[in-house]
């Protein structure tokens, strides 16, 4: 066997590969003789098919199945024998493939890229100082009786936090357009889910009012054909109701896990919460920045074939946060929505892999289950989740690969220039969103050479 290894591009290498004509002859004809044993035709015993009839009847088709096994084999042994790391299928295409000559085909790969680390050294990193005060906990249990809050009609006109029940039927140029109609649609005043405009205008109506509601879409609207276009809708109010918000009585308090229904007990535990919330607020805002530092230092060439991996998983991931179904085909969904994501997450996972390669970075089972303890803390029964991750080596896996992640971080924040801001609590959880958001949410990237 022959090779020989082109260099396209910084990833793509393009193999050649000979492959003597005798060994390809001397393997179609063993596997004709053994197709000879079972073959049967009309005027022949089994196994007394003269060979030139078997030939001419199976043969192309057993040398295209011999010469596929053949080159699958051979690109395998030729990547071993190179030393080169794969990223993904090749494609195979036979360039000579004919009885008697040797049998020749290229095979094209891309592969992991060689990384040679440049140090974020110098780099600004903002740290939240965050202070969980008592009107934090006041606001936060606010926010939860308003979730479970109840919704009572009322006989007077709507006001900013009501809910309305209305009909509606849009118009653009006064023609009615697609998805711009309802009935029964219940819709909070103040909630900003619809278009911009659009609930101010309703603020002061009553049961059995019929309103005319101008708008116009914004720009960036998610459907092109409305985005920017001015539009009226009839509004028919059918309803108004109020907010009602619940006691935070024993009853209510129960709810959230806490059983004594203690309100005391209530205010720490949604305390203890916000500080977890906030640690992590923290963590997230502080990763990203060092994440988005060592993208801009390393700005290397990915793998396809493993961006592509990355958009199919990403795929799945919102199908299922959207409640699509099992059976949905995730293809239906645009590479382009998730592709520039994607590439970000793999960018990063390639080079903390090697972060935690040159740093010998390791994650014992002790720390292992240290990780599981922290998470089942927020469980009900902590010991049988923690049971149910040892128990089980891919959960086990992905625990671990987040410890050498945070390792790899931490490495990477000894070289930075860390500043605290005092931030309020909210303020901690928008900014750590905001810059998420930013950075394409690369924190979850996976080290896909690790």
């Amino acid at each position: 066997m022959q090779v020989s290894v082109e260099t396209t591009s910084p990833i793509e290498r393009r193999l050649t590969i000979q492959v003597p004509a005798a060994e390809i002859d001397e393997a179609v004809s063993a596997r004709l003789k053994d197709t000879a044993k079972n073959v049967r035709l009309n005027g022949f015993r089994q196994g007394k098919v003269p060979m030139s009839v078997v030939e001419k009847r199976y043969g192309p088709s057993v040398r295209d199945d011999v010469v596929g096994e053949v080159m699958r084999e051979r690109y395998v042994r030729a990547i071993t024998d190179e030393s080169l790391n794969p990223a993904g299928y090749p494609s195979i295409d036979a360039t000579i493939n004919e009885a008697g000559k040797d049998l020749e085909f290229v095979a094209t790969m891309e592969t992991y890229p060689e990384v040679e680390l440049a140090s974020i050294e110098g780099t600004d990193i903002e740290r939240p100082v965050v202070e969980i005060t008592d009107a934090d906990v006041e606001e936060m249990i606010e926010t939860l009786r308003k979730q479970n809050a109840d919704w009572q009609t009322v006989e007077r006109a709507a006001a900013n936090g009501d809910q309305v029940n209305i009909n509606f039927q849009g118009y653009i140029d006064g023609e009615p357009f697609e998805g711009g109609s309802a009935e029964g649609h219940e819709l909070v005043l103040g909630s900003e889910s619809f278009i911009p405009g659009f609930e101010g205008q309703l603020e002061g109506a009553a049961a059995g009012d019929e309103k005319t509601v101008s708008v116009t879409f914004p720009e960036d609207y998610q459907a092109e054909h409305l985005a920017g276009r001015e539009a009226t809708f009839q509004v028919k109010v059918n309803q108004v109701s109020a907010q009602v918000l619940p006691e935070l009585d024993a009853e209510f308090i129960q709810r959230f896990g806490v059983e004594s229904g203690d309100e005391a007990a209530f205010r720490d535990e949604v305390g203890k919460n916000m500080h977890r919330e906030a640690d992590q607020a923290v963590e997230n805002r502080v990763k990203q920045q060092v994440l988005d530092a060592l993208k801009a230092a390393n700005d290397i060439t990915v793998p396809s074939a493993l961006v592509q991996q990355e958009t199919d998983g990403m795929k799945r991931q919102a199908a299922q946060q959207f409640g699509l179904g099992e059976d949905f085909d995730v293809s239906q969904l645009p590479n382009e929505l998730f592709a520039d994501q994607a590439r970000g997450r793999v960018q990063v996972g390639l080079l903390l892999a090697e972060v935690i390669k040159q740093n010998e970075l390791e994650a014992s089972d002790d720390e292992i289950r240290a990780k599981v303890q922290e998470l089942a803390a927020q469980y009900e029964d902590p010991q049988e989740v923690v049971d149910y991750y040892m128990d089980n080596d891919q959960l086990k896996t992905q625990v671990q690969s987040a410890i050498l992640e945070e390792k790899a971080v931490d490495k990477l924040l000894e070289q930075t220039q860390v500043a605290d801001v005092e931030m309020s609590y909210q303020q901690a959880l928008a900014a750590a969103q905001q810059q998420a958001e930013q950075g394409g949410d690369d924190s979850e990237s996976e080290q896909e050479s690790a």
